[in-house]
């Protein structure tokens, strides 16, 4: 991305963050060099991005918050590890046969699933997404079932006890869902009013698959949503660490690797 093209503090602060979570720390001064501007304004970029939970400073750099708001805000989802959500996103669909019905949460690697149902019709979609729906309601073929709640707007979804209660009263044939964080055999998630509509989501369907990018792997969060034995498949990007593979060897995961690339 070139750093000419970041004008004014809300993208440039974005762009910032996205660089710092992908590389876990910066210094202040390797931050005003990309971005081509002073020291001051780095700073001042800085002091934003700590006070929204996004990054911690200390004396001449910062390091990521990777459970804070920066995974939350779904205008950053959408621009992190694209390609790798892509990748997978394309082996979930051979999952998918015409005639099913699909749950898809409200993570942004649902949505790239999402965007490549219109060759696997006709299809009943259910989701809590405010970015699937969108996306869904035009197309012929897709019987798109909107999931009610309380709208947050951070999330771009539809949360809460009445999404929860409509979840229950359904059966699908599938689910796909993402989280946070994986490790030592259980699925993490940082925020609890998401948790206990995820886990809605999985016991309303026949089979679960949970879709992650490689920096979801070796972390924890705040709330353990499920242990991984409740995936019936866990699909992952060829970035993933052999240690982290191991990982999911040692508690006894079925997992398949998806090759980055194509479409």
């Amino acid at each position: 991305m070139s750093t000419q093209q970041q004008r004014g503090p809300a993208p440039r602060q974005a762009a910032i963050a996205e660089y710092v979570l992908g590389r876990g720390e910066g210094t202040a001064a390797e931050l005003a060099e990309r971005f081509d501007v002073s020291l001051m304004t780095i700073h001042r970029d800085l002091d934003e991005l700590e006070r929204q939970g996004i990054v911690r400073k200390f004396r001449g750099g910062v390091t990521a918050q990777p459970s804070g708001v920066f995974e939350s805000n779904v205008a950053f989802r959408l621009k992190a590890m694209h390609e790798e959500k892509a990748a997978v996103a394309r082996h979930a669909l051979t999952l998918i046969e015409p005639g099913m019905a699909v749950m898809l949460d409200d993570s942004t690697s649902t949505l790239e699933i999402a965007r490549r149902l219109n060759s696997i019709t006709p299809l009943t979609v259910v989701t809590n997404f405010l970015e699937a729906i969108n996306l869904l309601s035009g197309e012929r073929g897709i019987h798109l079932m909107a999931l009610g709640g309380d709208y947050d707007p951070l999330h771009s979804s539809f949360l809460g006890v009445s999404c929860v209660e409509a979840v229950q009263s359904l059966q699908v044939d599938v689910c796909f869902t993402s989280t946070s964080a994986v490790s030592g055999g259980f699925a993490y998630h940082q925020e609890q009013h998401i948790v206990s509509v995820k886990r809605a989501m999985l016991a309303s369907a026949a089979r679960n698959v949970l879709l992650l990018d490689h920096s979801k792997l070796g972390r924890v969060a705040l709330h353990r949503l499920a242990p991984l034995s409740a995936f019936d498949l866990v699909l992952v990007d060829a970035g993933a660490s052999a240690e982290a593979l191991r990982d999911l060897d040692e508690h006894k995961v079925p997992y398949q690797v998806c090759e980055v690339g194509g479409d």
